[in-house]
């Protein structure tokens, strides 16, 4: 499409993606093995998906399939709810294959938190039991030209008439249901849920980012779209009380970061280990002997198990501090454990997939590899939320006890 104006003209119907029935999870160990074998399927194409911008629909279909999308539900709710640990690793092995793959249910994890800590409990019943049923949820948050990404101009009216415009919106377009963040007549953040194909509903593929390519991430248009009122969620709710909705979403962002780094040092020794040839002042036959890269490959891996063992440790914060009465201290201990897994995955993804290619040599620069992804997938993706304020975050709660701000990026 050429231009916004062209696709709102030529989108005349929003239609809702078709419904499979999913599996129902039961455990952690279930869990991290449908990741497997989701994993193992995505990584053949991912490449070529990337290059092509073709959307991973027959994947995230698995994904959904398979039970992962209700892996965090409650057991109350009738989910399996793994623990942090779990998740973030079922995050981090898909990504590792697909990031994209990865980024697309993202937001869904952290609107099952929000829903979790803000629905009444007939929308706790409704919303978990359709995503247990298979349905998912697209994110439709943050909007173009505002003050911050926190500023809303979508509005829902009290006769439930929701109108505004949404960019960045992931997952949206593989989406049954559209979480949409606006403001009431009160000037109340709330979270209206939207079913795919309702009247006024437009989502648009135009995400153009050179990195994280097949995610979707792009416009919606709601124009005098009627909400019903028992799918609007007080979301403003959420901020009475202490939470850790920030620090859940920003584990999967993390999990999401050391899975592209995770995959960009598996590609590194693989195309050392096949197709780089050795420096000539290296006198050995084989790359995969020079005693630089040697060394390099080791600082790597010695980097991304640093990181990976800082997200399991905020994992293990996350089910520690949920599974009490959550009190102002608990829910930041949580969200700067986080934030300091969330520095050394956004580095060391940044500095893996750069370093790829000076260990690779010029050939791994070719078009038919398409390696340059992992860099450009890590740039996009960490692009969430800048570490320099995580920097301050974690700075300013060792050194002088600072509690962090409440938000969805910390």
């Amino acid at each position: 499409m050429s231009s916004l104006a062209d696709a709102i003209v030529q989108s005349d119907l929003d239609i809702a993606p078709l419904l499979l029935p999913a599996q129902i999870l039961r455990n952690d160990a279930q869990a991290i093995k449908a990741a497997h074998e989701l994993a193992k399927v995505a990584r053949l194409q991912a490449g070529k998906r990337d290059r092509q911008r073709k959307l991973p629909w027959s994947e995230i279909e698995q994904f959904t399939r398979s039970g992962l999308g209700s892996i965090s539900i409650p057991r109350e709710y009738g989910g399996p709810q793994v623990s942090f640990v779990t998740l973030a690793e079922v995050f981090a092995i898909i990504s590792a294959a697909d990031p994209a793959l990865g980024q697309i249910p993202q937001n869904q994890f952290g609107i099952l938190n929000l829903i979790l800590g803000s629905a009444t409990e007939a929308q706790k019943g409704q919303l978990f039991k359709s995503v247990l049923e298979g349905w998912r949820i697209g994110n439709a948050g943050p909007e173009r030209g505002t003050k911050n990404t926190l500023e809303l101009k979508a509005r829902l009216n009290a006769d439930g008439v929701l109108n505004g415009q949404k960019f960045y919106s992931t997952g949206a377009l593989f989406a049954h249901w559209v979480a949409v963040k606006a403001l009431n007549d009160d000037g109340k953040q709330v979270l209206a849920f939207i079913r795919r194909g309702t009247p006024g509903l437009r989502i648009v593929d135009d995400w153009s980012g050179f990195g994280q390519r097949t995610t979707a991430s792009g416009t919606i248009l709601l124009n005098n779209v009627q909400v019903e009122s028992e799918l609007v969620v007080d979301n403003w709710k959420i901020n009475d009380t202490p939470n850790i909705q920030g620090a859940v979403s920003q584990l999967i962002q993390a999990a999401i970061d050391a899975g592209i780094a995770r995959g960009a040092i598996d590609d590194a020794i693989d195309f050392v280990k096949t197709r780089a040839r050795p420096w000539i002042d290296a006198n050995v036959e084989r790359a995969s002997d020079d005693l630089y890269v040697i060394a390099d490959i080791g600082k790597l891996k010695i980097e991304l198990h640093a990181a990976e063992a800082l997200l399991r440790k905020a994992g293990q914060v996350l089910d520690q501090v949920s599974a009490v009465p959550l009190t102002a201290e608990s829910a930041a201990r949580a969200s700067i454990a986080v934030a300091e897994a969330k520095v050394l995955t956004t580095e060391i993804s940044l500095l893996a997939s750069e370093k790829l290619f000076e260990l690779a040599g010029s050939r791994a620069t070719l078009a038919e590899f398409n390696l340059d992804r992992h860099w450009r997938n890590a740039r996009v993706h960490t692009l969430h939320d800048p570490v320099r304020w995580k920097y301050h975050a974690i700075g300013a709660y060792r050194l002088n006890g600072t509690l962090p701000n409440r938000h969805s990026w910390i």
